[in-house]
């Protein structure tokens, strides 16, 4: 019983929970920043995931090989989105680039669309043979490879905001734009440097996902409020805590189907979203700081 919840839902949970970290880590950095909720944020991960599909395609590589790609060319993305429709409205009210952002996700969706059509896709995988531990844990090859990338992806987010200059000043422009600025700190390149960063994550969340189901042009936009959900539970700004909350969305969000009283589900798999909607509602009410005590606007 105990290994059949770990290998058929724990570890699911961790697996959908990495992918909600990396996606919330860009909503959250956003939001710290720029002081908006970016809700095409969803949709730059199924750019990402196509984009990788792309490289596959043409390369004829594993999608391990063309992910780099991927990260780089929807960071570029990000970037010339910024430029073109948020940095024109960055003086406008906070819902202005809300609802702006809404219109760049519905244009995101369907220029994928178009060059991709709207069937379901999936990256070229046989069968895998999952890796046995401990003689009973079973886990499969790609669940090893996103986990270890997120945590290598996630570290060396860490390292880059604590150690360089850029990100320190991505700290002090969360902390307090206005005092940041006096100071002599280029927000521009800080703004940038968010949107590259959220950019690339937001790819290899997306990647990730298609990999382990299966590619359809609703993936990332199926996300956005557990991401959300994920980045208000770990506190708004602080990249650790959307890490956290993710891993709580997703393995709450898998363990919620499990058949904790008999044999049936305690939830059906079809109300799983649910339980994101439920926990950004408690935190809400209980603590709306977040895990790690973020930012309140």
């Amino acid at each position: 019983m105990l290994i059949d919840f770990i290998n058929n839902y724990l570890m699911n949970g961790i697996v959908l929970g990495c992918i909600y970290a990396l996606g919330a880590i860009g909503i959250t950095l956003l939001f710290g920043i720029l002081r908006f909720s970016h809700f095409a944020h969803g949709d730059m991960m199924t750019l990402g995931a196509y984009l990788g599909l792309a490289g596959v395609w043409i390369t004829g590589q594993p999608v391990w090989i063309v992910l780099p790609i991927a990260m780089a060319a929807t960071a570029g993305v990000a970037v010339g989105i910024d430029r073109a429709f948020y940095h024109p409205l960055r003086n406008a009210p906070t819902i202005v680039a809300v609802i702006a952002s809404f219109g760049v996700a519905l244009m995101i969706r369907s220029a994928i669309q178009v060059i991709f059509g709207v069937e379901i896709r999936s990256y070229a995988r046989g069968f895998e043979r999952p890796i046995l531990l401990f003689d009973a844990v079973r886990i499969l090859p790609r669940h090893v490879w996103i986990i270890g990338l997120t945590v290598v992806l996630v570290v060396g987010l860490q390292l880059f905001l604590k150690m360089t200059r850029l990100g320190k000043a991505m700290r002090a422009v969360s902390d307090n734009p206005s005092l940041a600025r006096v100071t002599g700190i280029n927000t521009r390149a800080v703004v940038i440097a968010t949107w590259l960063i959220g950019g690339a994550l937001a790819a290899a969340g997306g990647v990730f996902l298609g990999l382990d189901t299966q590619l359809d042009t609703n993936l990332g936009w199926n996300l956005v409020l557990p991401m959300f959900a994920a980045a208000v539970l770990g506190g708004i700004g602080q990249p650790v805590g959307a890490v956290l909350g993710g891993l709580v969305v997703g393995i709450a969000e898998e363990l919620a189907t499990y058949p904790f009283f008999g044999g049936q589900a305690l939830l059906s798999p079809a109300y799983k979203s649910a339980v994101a909607f439920a926990i950004l509602i408690l935190m809400l009410i209980i603590r709306p700081t977040g895990i790690l005590k973020g930012r309140v606007f």
